[in-house]
């Protein structure tokens, strides 16, 4: 039989055509994950500002929703999408414009503090998508840091204008999840979109054996990246309500 052609990504199954590369593009669960630590971080503020809230959300999502993932999907093209280039140039451009912009403008609001929070942003976006610097900011450790920790210490910054131990210690936890998260995605990235076929048998202690393939090794890691994705936004949409409820 044929080796099973598996979707670039556990989202987009249902999906086809010029839809499927957006979704793909997009990264809803993930996407949605990275802007939780906006939440969280905004909530842990001693006074929640719902419109520097939606500011920090709206600025994160087009620097990472859409400028990172297009410029990552630029690089060999992971998600097999037929996007054209220029689209997706179009999209990162546009969308780190966006941020900036945003960014500039809570610079008048919440002082020039702010400007080493954008200004780390765009190195993010740049150097761990495009993997620059021989990329050396390409790593778990980058990854962590960028898309874990930074929206969280930003989002407070953005509603306290200072930092405090606290902040300090849910980046340092974003960070962890963060981590994590890494650690389960690329093993699944690697079976689905880079493993022509997976075989295999794992012989238990009684004797008894059991067929390995691509499902058997998607499963847990899945089923576990969409539980924490949803546990991280419940728990983000949770802390921003016992703000207000």
């Amino acid at each position: 039989m044929p080796p099973e052609v598996l979707a670039p990504a556990y989202y987009t199954r249902s999906a086809r055509g010029w839809r499927r590369d957006v979704l793909a593009v997009l990264h809803p669960p993930y996407t949605a994950w990275h802007l939780s630590y906006v939440l969280i971080g905004a909530s842990l503020a001693p006074r929640l500002s719902f419109l520097r809230l939606g500011a920090t959300l709206l600025a994160f999502f087009l620097a990472v929703g859409i400028s990172a993932h297009a410029l990552d999907e630029l690089r060999g093209r992971p998600l097999q999408t037929e996007l054209p280039a220029w689209a997706l140039w179009t999209a990162a451009g546009v969308g780190l414009a966006g941020a900036v912009v945003i960014g500039i403008a809570g610079v008048t609001v919440v002082g020039p503090g702010l400007v080493p929070f954008i200004a780390a942003g765009v190195l993010f976006v740049f150097a761990y998508n495009l993997e620059l610097m021989g990329g050396r900011l390409h790593s778990d450790f980058w990854f962590a840091l960028s898309w874990g920790a930074f929206p969280v210490l930003t989002a407070f910054f953005a509603q306290a204008g200072r930092l405090t131990l606290g902040a300090l210690a849910a980046a340092a936890a974003a960070y962890a999840l963060s981590y994590g998260q890494r650690a389960l995605s690329t093993p699944a990235r690697l079976v689905r979109r880079r493993a022509r076929s997976v075989s295999g048998t794992m012989t238990m202690a009684d004797g008894s054996e059991t067929n390995l393939n691509g499902a058997t090794l998607l499963s847990p890691l899945e089923l576990a990246l969409k539980a924490f994705s949803w546990g991280v936004l419940l728990l983000g949409l949770g802390l921003v309500a016992s703000k207000v409820l």
